[in-house]
């Protein structure tokens, strides 16, 4: 973690991280936190000192400090009865029969992999790299440069710079590819990308195709459109095609949302012979293909060549591929794209129009600075060698520590593995139990759109320290598992 000198910072980190603890917890020694933060004895004396005045924490001579126990100050019965709320917010239209769905918007699979772990607690449950891996030095170089563009602060085109528009068409699909600079959007995100795809492509009421188990932020965006997620099971080679065209046909869905690269959470790839049926089958049924590519720049060094994108090989503008930076760099690069051919990607940058204009322009100079710099590869070989280490720490420790368990698949991509528990676990009570003994995982009952086919956990590798702190990881876990 980075140092800091100041009591202010270290003030707002400790509330932070400490706000999370339940009233009468016992907080980290002062030893620990000097630790962890990289501070001085000095420092860590003032801030505690500071949040004790404020009534943040309570200190106990020879026994430490606690989270303290605080009243909500007395306010007017006016000010807080929001009981109307609840009404208005589940309020709906009187529709007929499959004319619309209840939205409601649930972030808690999202925010399962958001929330930052507390101290001493190694953090297996997020999806972002850890620091050591992020090209930060290249970024603060890429910003330097992009703030002395010319025009840098002006209005940019809506559908983003033409220079990093192209440079993602031939990411995309080759320099020869079916995509040029016109058919691409640049959005914030891959989060952005695939909310703006289902508001684009989707009618409220109606049913999506969705891979089963996928990314919960997908299903949580989809429900909050007021569309319904059918799940399409998948299998040790990806989206099950076997199944794809039944789907279809008993729901009339015209949208179908996959990850064939490096799949979230099973790290599946769509095998070969699977790719042309997607296309085959979506043709067919006149409905889209959302290709989410998030993991295509998180390769290991071990990976055979990757496939290329489902987008690249299609030829009836049947594909919207979604990618984004984000992943493979930091979590405040948030510059990604859509790309799509025809009428469809006219609709998609009114979606984004309507909804935030642009993508700010001195982050799309920065990105065609990172993008363009002879670090870039650097990095992207870095990240592939840091993953590859940290995958083979985790993976050696499972098999070591729990041999009884199905083991993961070992995917050549991406960031986490798949872990299935025991029939009859309970996933709520082995996260629970692991946080007790300071490792943080992800459960897997969020991944699903329906009832799952038995318990599982998501353990992601590329936010750790290193393998050391993978394969510690994965220690404290077994520990939880043991206990129960």
């Amino acid at each position: 973690m980075k140092k800091s000198s100041s009591v202010a910072d270290l003030c707002e980190r400790l509330r932070l991280a400490f706000d999370r603890y339940p009233p009468g917890e016992k907080l980290p020694s002062s030893r620990a936190l000097v630790e962890q933060y990289g501070v001085s004895p000095v420092t860590v004396s003032r801030a505690v000192a500071q949040l004790a005045a404020e009534g943040f924490l309570v200190t106990r001579p020879g026994a430490g400090s606690f989270r303290a126990r605080r009243e909500r100050p007395a306010r007017a019965p006016e000010d807080t009865d929001t009981s109307w709320q609840e009404v208005v917010l589940s309020a709906e239209p009187a529709t007929a029969p499959g004319e619309g769905l209840p939205r409601s918007v649930d972030d808690t699979g999202v925010l399962a992999t958001l929330s930052a772990p507390l101290p001493g607690v190694i953090g297996l449950h997020g999806g972002y790299l850890h620091a050591s891996l992020r090209p930060e030095r290249a970024l603060a170089s890429a910003l330097a440069g992009a703030a002395r563009r010319p025009g840098v602060w002006a209005q940019p085109p809506v559908e983003g710079l033409e220079e990093l528009r192209g440079w993602f068409a031939r990411e995309i699909a080759g320099p020869s590819g079916p995509l040029d600079a016109a058919d691409v959007l640049v959005t914030g995100g891959g989060q952005s990308s695939l909310t703006t795809a289902l508001r684009a492509l989707a009618p409220p009421g109606s049913s999506v195709l969705v891979e089963s188990p996928t990314y919960p932020g997908l299903l949580a965006a989809a429900r909050a459109c007021g569309v319904r997620p059918v799940p399409v099971p998948v299998d040790a080679d990806g989206l099950r095609t076997d199944l794809l065209e039944e789907a279809f046909a008993a729901t009339g869905a015209r949208l179908l949302l996959c990850q064939p690269l490096f799949h979230n959470p099973t790290g599946a790839v769509l095998a070969p012979q699977r790719r042309a049926e997607v296309l085959r089958i979506a043709r067919a049924a006149s409905a889209f293909v959302v290709e989410d590519d998030f993991a295509r720049r998180l390769a290991h060094t071990d990976a055979a060549p990757l496939p290329p994108t489902l987008a690249s090989e299609d030829e009836h503008g049947t594909v919207v591929h979604v990618c984004s930076l984000t992943k493979a760099t930091s979590p405040s690069l948030r510059v990604g794209a859509l790309a799509a051919r025809g009428p469809v990607l006219r609709r998609l940058r009114a979606i984004q129009v309507v909804d935030s204009f642009f993508v700010p322009r001195p982050l799309q100079e920065a990105t065609l600075e990172l993008v363009g710099s002879p670090a870039w590869p650097r990095h992207l070989r870095a990240v592939a060698a840091g993953l590859t280490e940290r995958r083979a720490a985790m993976t050696d420790a499972l098999v070591r520590e729990l041999p009884e368990l199905e083991q993961p698949s070992t995917r050549r991509g991406g960031y986490h593995l798949w872990l299935r528990l025991p029939e009859g676990a309970d996933e709520s009570e082995t996260v629970a139990g692991a946080l007790r003994e300071g490792v943080a995982v992800a459960p897997g009952r969020a991944y699903f759109p329906a009832e799952p086919p038995a318990p599982h956990l998501r353990l992601g590798f590329a936010g750790t320290a290193g393998a050391q702190e993978a394969a510690r990881g994965v220690r404290r876990l077994v520990r939880a598992l043991r206990a129960r």
